[in-house]
């Protein structure tokens, strides 16, 4: 049985305004056997842990490479760099992608593929169940809006000063929505009423997080919440994060049923495309992503 918060799945029998949801919620009972939820952390371990010359022909600062391996976000142009180690890479169609992955660690393809896969059909349960709860029709997602699976390891190295640098800085994430497997090492945090919250790891579950995609479609019912990972001097942190979006040529607009409901769409429309590069501006200026795309309500 699939547990989760039924508020990220909103029910529109009261008033859809009263209570929009942004937090990021813990899934258990997913379906995804802990064995590989384990091994597929372990794997990202591993990789990270080889000697440098082993990752070498991974590391690119070419946003555009498919199998991007890269240090803290941006490092050439950023003011202030970020404590962690990040490999980047395409895996749908899997066949089209597989190839470009390591091959060091030897069981990298076979467990992350197969991770992928679960996580990419567990990612359709939810988009499922959020046309349910938001009362779009059935199916709504599939298609460009859900069409591209990217895989993200990050890996943080226990860090000298963690008060000097974090591993990640406060960001909402761009897509349609996100699935985190944080490992077993606390690092996470969530900004709520202008306080971070520290997002501690349940055994085997998953961190579900809503995108900035998803809250257009939304019509602002979804709400992405702002994040960061802190560092420690202890012991390194493993994650993996599985990210499904849209199509580059994908329209992303609020569905016309919820507006339907509020005579207002808040947001205009636009190409995903669009949207993936004044996010990245917008995130390097210091500016809510999604505020040049809201439609003045006076």
């Amino acid at each position: 049985m699939l547990v989760l918060n039924k508020e990220i799945c909103y029910n529109y029998d009261s008033d859809p305004y009263l209570k929009p949801v942004w937090e990021m919620k813990q899934l258990t009972n997913h379906g995804v056997p802990a064995e590989l939820m384990n091994e597929t952390v372990k794997v990202a371990e591993e990789f990270f842990q080889l000697p440098v010359e082993d990752k070498a022909s991974f590391y690119s600062e070419d946003p555009r490479k498919g199998c991007r391996l890269s240090t803290s976000i941006d490092y050439d142009h950023e003011k202030v760099h970020f404590w962690r180690d990040n490999l980047h890479h395409h895996c749908r169609p899997l066949e089209d992608h597989v190839g470009e992955w390591p091959t060091n660690p030897t069981r990298y393809r076979e467990v992350i593929g197969n991770y992928a896969v679960r996580v990419w059909e567990l990612s359709l349960v939810l988009l499922d169940l959020i046309c349910e709860g938001l009362g779009t029709e059935s199916g709504y997602f599939e298609g460009g809006l859900s069409k591209l699976q990217m895989m993200s390891l990050n890996y943080y190295p226990p860090c000298p000063d963690p008060a000097l640098t974090l591993g990640l800085p406060k960001h909402a994430d761009p897509n349609l929505i996100t699935v985190l497997n944080q490992g077993a090492v606390p690092g996470l945090q969530v900004l709520k009423d202008e306080k971070w919250l520290a997002l501690e790891p349940v055994p085997n579950a998953f961190v579900v997080n809503i995108g900035h995609t998803l809250q257009v479609i939304s019509n602002g019912m979804l709400r992405s919440a702002e994040h960061r990972v802190v560092t420690n001097a202890y012991v390194a942190r493993a994650t993996v994060t599985s990210f499904i979006q849209p199509s580059n040529d994908s329209l992303i607009r609020p569905a016309t049923v919820l507006v339907d409901r509020c005579s207002l769409p808040l947001y205009r429309p636009f190409r995903y495309e669009e949207f993936l590069r004044t996010y990245v501006k917008d995130a390097q200026e210091g500016k809510p992503p999604l505020q040049q795309y809201e439609i003045s309500q006076t």
